[in-house]
């Protein structure tokens, strides 16, 4: 029989300048005592510290739970970690308890606090703004600290609160990454520090103002769950179980039990200019392209002639929608779509029944001052009971009253002020009050999906992924800003979740104009959606839109059901993969044009252990035939799995803003 290993303090050699009794990092890491890393917990009685002296009083281990006990018995403080496997992540979430007589007031209290080995080379975080989100960015591991703070109340537009880091010499297919983030909707913090010769902490939490987490004796606050990953298979290694994790969390565990529907979003196709006519045209456009769900947007409710007037009353206007929107949702249906409709409930114009009748209900509400305002509305306070009970009571009557399956939430501000009807700070109040709207919900209306959009991709964590079917990526559906955002948005969440449009001609984000079919193929791997006007396009360019519909539906199990790789090849050309290693489907992109004669080869190494494959080529952005696509003169061929992995797949030559679409099977 093997001798356990010795404790890792006896294998630890002394450094100089260092107390005679070191003390190592914890799983709840606290200051004052000799930890000088980042603490993961600061409270007072009264301005005296509390809980400085955790000491593990049980641990708790079985085949899916790692629980932990630790407390300060003399200050009066309980600390429970638990971890337990969440898909290929695990999830941890931390409680504390106050077991004083007297109120603990709690500064900062991190869900999690990890160690990072001394091999850890280089940081991958993501930043943003709207319409600009998930911007990747590589920095070498700190020396003193690296912080990235979100003092919004929401997400924010730099996606989900977490980061991968890299080991020496990792790349997409080989390498130690670890990846972590953060189950939260609101503010939030993510630190890196060094711990000397032992690596790096990395401390992930929500934040919360000053007398906003105040715990009497006996009550306890838990934080958001952190889900975290190792690979030593690279940054794709990691994306994978990041994307196991989400699904293993979602409502629905696994697949969605229907395959995501072809989407059509009425914004840009119409913005305000609403009534019942415009409408059923857009309606029976849409269903004459195989559109399966028809998403009603922002401007049917009373007063919505713009976005200055209306917000809070969840009533179809009378003047545009003088039957309602009955005839809207009965064509939708009656051509065998789904109907959704866009609401963003947390929020209220000063213009509204709502807000003459229930000024009281926003944040900030006792503050003398003049409120900020944003779009021209205010916040309500979700902390507030009667607020989430007039929300849920709106929106009950119309998911009774129309054949409503899906709900587009949005939220189109950053809270400012953060303080309730109390004075108190209530960010984290309001996110947790917004969950146990959507909960409640959920639980009446369990067959409608849900969207979670912030000014496009302001919300998407794997807070809401545990309640959303669906994230709104962005509301720049410019396709090569998009290749980006969205390969940014593949890190932490699968592609199921991607809500991805084909957008108008020149971009209403960007101005630039790019052909149909590129702008198809770009959207083609997430949650396919449409945001165009049909009945706008040229009779060739909705020929090709009806193409590529089709051939979403065809593809959608392959491109849903499986793992996502991403990779780069030469001279700016960039590719992802999404399937099984058996059979996946490869769209290979280019934004700018090449400066080479002919494309290098790309490197494939998923397929280094397969025997054969078989290369098919399926689609391309610029029209051509496609004989003319995989070598001089085959759309089909068959290559060893090992030439591919190191060799690579020979390319035609592509344009700038242009991809072409590979299917990819081995032969057994």
């Amino acid at each position: 029989m093997t001798e356990p290993p010795a404790p890792l303090a006896a294998t630890r050699s002394r450094t100089t300048f260092s107390l005679d009794h070191e003390v190592a990092m914890g799983v709840m890491p606290t200051s004052g005592f000799g930890w000088f890393g980042p603490p993961g917990i600061r409270c007072h009685r009264g301005g005296r510290q509390a809980g400085q002296r955790l000491k593990v009083r049980s641990v708790t281990v079985s085949a899916t739970a790692f629980d932990a006990i630790l407390r300060d018995e003399d200050c009066g403080v309980e600390v429970i970690v638990a971890i337990a496997p969440q898909g290929d992540c695990l999830r941890l979430t931390t409680t504390l308890r106050n077991i004083g007589t007297t109120a603990l007031s709690v500064e900062e209290f991190a869900a999690a606090v990890l160690p990072f080995p001394p091999h850890a080379h280089t940081i991958l975080s993501f930043t943003g703004r709207h319409n600009g989100e998930m911007v990747e960015h590589r920095e070498p591991m700190p020396q003193q600290g690296w912080y990235r703070e979100q003092r919004g109340g929401l997400t924010g537009h730099g996606g989900p609160p977490g980061l991968f880091v890299l080991g020496e010499g990792a790349c997409w297919h080989r390498g130690d990454v670890w990846a972590a983030q953060l189950a939260w909707s609101g503010s939030h913090r993510l630190t890196v520090e060094p711990v000397g010769a032992d690596g790096w902490a990395v401390l992930l939490g929500a934040t919360f103002g000053p007398g906003e987490i105040v715990l009497a004796p006996g009550e306890a606050v838990s934080t958001p769950d952190v889900l975290t990953c190792f690979s030593a298979h690279g940054r794709n290694g990691a994306i994978q179980g990041c994307h196991d994790g989400i699904r293993a969390g979602r409502r629905s565990p696994g697949a969605f039990p229907k395959p995501r529907p072809v989407h059509f979003n009425s914004w840009e196709g119409a913005y305000f200019d609403h009534d019942e006519a415009r409408m059923i045209a857009l309606v029976e456009s849409a269903a004459e392209l195989g559109v399966e769900r028809f998403v009603l947007d922002d401007g049917w409710f009373r007063g919505r002639a713009g976005d200055r007037a209306g917000l809070g009353d969840w009533v179809a206007d009378p003047v545009r929608y003088p039957r309602g929107l009955t005839p809207v949702a009965r064509r939708v249906t009656d051509l065998g779509m789904e109907f959704g409709l866009w609401i963003e409930p947390e929020m209220v114009n000063p213009d509204s029944d709502l807000y003459r009748h229930h000024p009281d209900w926003i944040l900030g509400a006792t503050e003398a001052a003049p409120l900020p305002l944003a779009r021209h509305q205010l916040v309500l306070d979700m902390a507030r009971e009667d607020v989430r009970a007039y929300l849920f009571a709106a929106l009950s009557m119309l998911l009774r009253d129309l054949p409503i399956s899906y709900l587009k939430w949005d939220h189109n501000r950053a809270l400012a002020p953060v303080s309730g009807a109390d004075g108190r700070g209530s960010a984290t109040a309001q996110v947790r009050g917004t969950w146990a709207l959507w909960d409640r919900l959920r639980a009446a209306f369990p067959l409608v999906e849900m969207e979670a959009c912030a000014a496009g991709g302001g919300r998407i964590d794997a807070g809401f992924a545990a309640r959303a079917d669906r994230f709104w990526t962005s509301d720049n559906i410019d396709a090569v800003s998009r290749i980006m955002i969205q390969r940014g948005f593949l890190h932490f969440m699968p592609p199921e979740m991607m809500g991805a449009h084909v957008g108008a001609s020149p971009s209403h984000a960007t101005g630039r104009t790019q052909s149909l079919d590129f702008r198809a193929m770009v959207a083609l791997p997430g949650h396919f959606g449409i945001e165009v006007a049909p009945d706008r396009l040229a009779a060739t360019e909705r020929e090709r839109l009806t193409h590529w519909v089709e051939r979403y539906k065809t593809l959608r199990h392959r491109l849903h059901d499986g793992v996502t790789w991403l990779g780069h090849g030469s001279d700016g050309v960039l590719w992802q993969a999404q399937g099984t290693i058996d059979h996946f489907l490869l769209l290979v992109m280019r934004t700018e044009p090449s400066r080479s004669g002919r494309e290098g080869p790309l490197r494939l190494p998923m397929v280094a252990d397969a025997p054969s494959v078989v290369v098919r080529l399926l689609d391309r952005s610029d029209g051509r035939a496609s004989g003319e696509s995989i070598g001089p003169e085959a759309t089909e061929q068959c290559f060893p799995g090992r030439w591919l992995a190191t060799h690579g797949l020979s390319l035609p030559n592509l344009s700038g803003e242009a991809a072409v679409l590979f299917e990819i099977v081995t032969v057994v």
